[in-house]
């Protein structure tokens, strides 16, 4: 039996159940709440129990990551960095260190359109699809003058992260990418595991063997009406990310406030209903997805092309797609 799952604007025919589909291999799916969001874990694997075993490692290595990176867990590392702003560093495990390193990587090469100290702006903004009117300008730039990703300083001698007064991270827009990463990894490493599917809400990382026929097949559903798809292609061991407007945002005068704050302004996005990212790697594609919101239609694709095995494709406030260069879709 063939199942699709809508991931936004993309919609993904696996083909897994928990019948024998395959030469020796037999599957089984799990959905569940976590990290405050829905997951599917799906595991192929030589026997029944093997496949279980790799999905309950999967959802063991989610719930730790989450953690790790909660800002609403008031134990948690990333908790005492915001609490401690401004007063002193705080050590961090290296396994936080290097996920916000990265994240500042990323700040870097879009120009701080991707930025986690974008945490300032969350009691600013109310995305629960209401009409709304804008924030006071003087509230959002006091909120906004905080969000600095260069004003995250980091020491490798002991591993500390130091905030400026003020300053908050979270990892909202990077955190469901790296467990999707993390829970991949340690699916994978279970003997007897042949491929898996991992689904954190719209980020999608899936490997190894496939059990439908036609592969895994991503449809590009239309804007309007996400059950009709407009095109399609076929991916594995990929990543696809979709960040899109269709739950969280507002409306203000007729128009439309995606939940994705643009750092340079304190003020939501517009413009972009989704934006879909591929590429092997999780975390990456979760962040870019979020940056193309913010740099729009022409800058977004600009900086796709630019980066080698990453592809993307972005459906405007007027229902047109736009594609990275390198893309081949599939029109019905």
């Amino acid at each position: 039996m063939k199942n699709l799952i809508v991931i936004g604007y993309v919609m993904l025919t696996l083909g897994w159940s928990l019948n024998t589909i395959a030469q020796s291999s037999l599957t089984a799916k799990k959905s569940l709440m976590l990290m405050g969001c829905g997951f599917e874990l799906s595991a192929s694997a030589s026997s029944e129990k093997i496949a279980w075993q790799a999905i309950n490692e999967g959802i063991k290595e989610i719930s730790r990551i989450e953690k790790l990176i909660s800002s609403w867990d008031a134990e948690s590392k990333t908790s005492e960095v915001n609490r401690l702003a401004g007063l002193r560093p705080v050590k961090v495990d290296k396994e936080l260190y290097d996920l916000i390193y990265r994240a500042k990587k990323v700040s870097a090469l879009t120009d701080g359109a991707f930025d986690i100290s974008f945490a300032s702006m969350d009691r600013i903004w109310y995305f629960d699809q209401t009409e709304q009117h804008l924030q006071d300008s003087a509230i959002v730039n006091a909120a906004r003058e905080k969000i600095d990703y260069q004003q995250i300083l980091l020491n490798p001698n002991d591993t500390s992260i130091f905030l400026a007064q003020g300053m908050k991270i979270g990892f909202g827009a990077i955190g469901k990418g790296y467990a999707a990463n993390r829970a991949k990894q340690v699916m994978s490493a279970i003997a007897g595991v042949k491929g898996g599917v991992v689904n954190a809400s719209g980020d999608l990382l899936s490997w190894g063997e496939s059990t439908s026929e036609e592969g895994r097949k991503i449809s590009i559903a239309n804007p309007k009406n996400k059950n009709q798809p407009i095109a399609w292609l076929k991916v594995n061991n990929m990543a696809i990310v979709t960040s899109g407007d269709y739950e969280k945002y507002f409306l203000s005068q007729g128009k439309r406030y995606a939940h994705i704050i643009n750092p340079k302004t304190g003020y939501p996005t517009t413009g972009i209903t989704s934006v879909t990212i591929i590429c092997p790697d999780a975390e990456l594609a979760d962040a870019l997805a979020t940056s193309v919101f913010v740099l729009g239609t022409v800058n977004g694709l600009e900086l796709i092309n630019k980066i080698s095995l990453v592809e993307g494709i972005i459906i405007d406030d007027e229902g047109a797609l736009h594609q990275s260069k390198n893309l081949k879709l599939n029109y019905y």
